[in-house]
């Protein structure tokens, strides 16, 4: 006698494993053991992207040594600490969806100038009024967020997977900048750690299939050791616990710095608009509500202005975590805490950062790829949501063509001041984000046409019966 299964069906979705089905609600009862792994491979997806603009900026600064271990590990700290306010809003700060939050990039090169050139305190206190003022942009999200059409996002959402894109292909070589970069040494790790994600999401049954990134980076780890390009000279010294630092560095309030760090703040919160608008897409088929997309914004900076006490540069919602979320579907708000409780501790236990620290570059590359590409479908399928009107196809081609395109020759700002080349010329997410927003408020509406459409045989006009309306 046959067993009748038990399925389940929510939202036109076919739930065959309740796990999966709890995974993929934000709220879906999980055991907290049975969830850590998913939370475990959000924190491999993202722990050297964390690390490594903290690393850049006080290289720049030229810190001492300790200092820098000191804002590496705080770096860790914040992390967490802004995953939690985002999957569990406190009043009107978090966005409450499952977004991982890190140290941005957006803000290194002109962190690293104003480090260098007016000190790290100039760029500490930079970072906590640049913050503050972010999140009270966000408490009123819902006013200007009417300028954040469908297309617009979704074609921000869709410059972010393509600018992702150099970024998974510098650490499958190696790692921007590093003396083996494209070694075949490198590039056996990296296809070597995507075959192994591919072939576990080929292979694994029910929601085990979605643990693909951490068991690709768990073998290309163990593949790493024998070729010798795991790091482990600094686990001798490494103390076993340690408080977060705070103030490490005094604040200096420095105008000029606090104007340029302000701007920069506002390509964060475009960024961080796509990420939910993207996230929201991908996951959950639907919109942010302005709710969400207020408290994440809000989040964002305050959470920036709290890495700032700590001496860190801003955080923001990290896109490749993101691409894990669409790649996945897990969006358990439970999964993703687990996540958030080993950064955390990663800034109470050095070794711990220290672990994740080793992950060879090469690793990492081979088991982002695809993620990022993921991000780009996502936004493909937002503007194929947003509709084939010529109206939106003139501002995705025209935002893509010029954002893409200008960026990859950023020599084309040269006549710029030096404020606009750092903000524009290597970040094709704010210039998409600029000439998506002028095209849309500029362009004149979608003509929509009403009555029957008279179509003279043999003739190639085609008369419209009536006048076209102002859609």
């Amino acid at each position: 006698m046959s067993r009748k299964r038990n399925v389940e069906s929510e939202g036109g979705v076919v739930f065959i494993d309740p796990k999966m089905k709890a995974l993929s609600s934000l709220d879906g009862e999980i055991g907290w053991l049975a969830a850590f792994p998913y939370g475990l491979q959000h924190v491999l997806a993202m722990f050297v992207a964390n690390l490594a603009p903290i690393a850049i900026i006080a290289a720049a600064a030229g810190l001492p040594e300790d200092l820098r271990a000191t804002l590496i590990q705080n770096a860790m700290f914040i992390a967490g600490i802004g995953t939690f306010v985002q999957l569990f809003p406190l009043w009107r700060v978090g966005s409450g969806l499952p977004i991982v939050m890190g140290i941005s990039f957006t803000f290194v090169s002109v962190a690293c100038t104003i480090a260098a050139t007016q000190g790290y305190g100039a760029l500490v206190g930079a970072v906590i009024v640049g913050g503050l003022i972010e999140g009270l942009l966000g408490l009123f999200a819902r006013w200007w967020r009417r300028i954040i059409t469908p297309i617009v996002a979704a074609v921000v959402v869709t410059s972010i997977g393509f600018s992702l894109l150099g970024v998974g292909a510098a650490s499958f070589g190696g790692g921007s900048g590093a003396e083996d970069f494209g070694s075949a040494t490198n590039l056996i790790l990296g296809t070597v750690s995507l075959l192994a994600c591919l072939v576990f999401q080929g292979l694994a049954k029910g929601a085990t299939k979605q643990l693909s990134v951490l068991f690709g980076l768990v073998v290309g780890y163990l593949v790493a050791i024998p070729l010798g390009k795991v790091d482990f000279s600094g686990f001798a010294s490494a103390q076993l616990f340690s408080l977060p630092g705070v103030l490490p560095v005094t604040p200096e309030f420095n105008l000029g710095a606090i104007i340029t760090v302000t701007l920069i703040f506002l390509v964060s919160a475009t960024e961080t608009v796509g990420d939910c608008s993207a996230l929201t897409a991908a996951a959950l088929r639907r919109n942010p509500t302005d709710k969400e997309l207020s408290g994440a914004v809000t989040a964002d900076g305050l959470v920036s202005s709290l890495a700032g006490v700590f001496g860190c540069s801003p955080v923001t919602s990290f896109s490749q975590n993101v691409g894990l979320i669409a790649m996945t579907g897990v969006v358990n708000r439970r999964a993703i805490a687990t996540g958030a409780v080993v950064l955390v501790l990663a800034g109470f236990v050095p070794v711990v950062s220290l672990v994740f620290a080793s992950l060879p570059e090469a690793v990492l590359g081979g088991c982002t790829i695809m993620m990022f590409g993921n991000i780009i479908v996502s936004g493909f399928q937002m503007i194929a949501n947003a509709g084939f009107s010529q109206r939106n196809i003139t501002i995705a081609a025209l935002s893509l063509a010029v954002g893409i395109g200008f960026t990859q020759m950023g020599d084309i700002f040269a006549i710029f001041p030096e404020l606009v080349q750092s903000v524009f010329a290597d970040n094709c997410v704010a210039v998409v984000f600029v000439v998506a927003i002028l095209a849309s408020l500029l362009l004149p509406k979608d003509q929509k046409v009403e009555g029957p459409l008279i179509v003279e045989e043999g003739n190639d006009s085609v008369d419209i019966a009536t006048d076209a309306l102002e859609s």
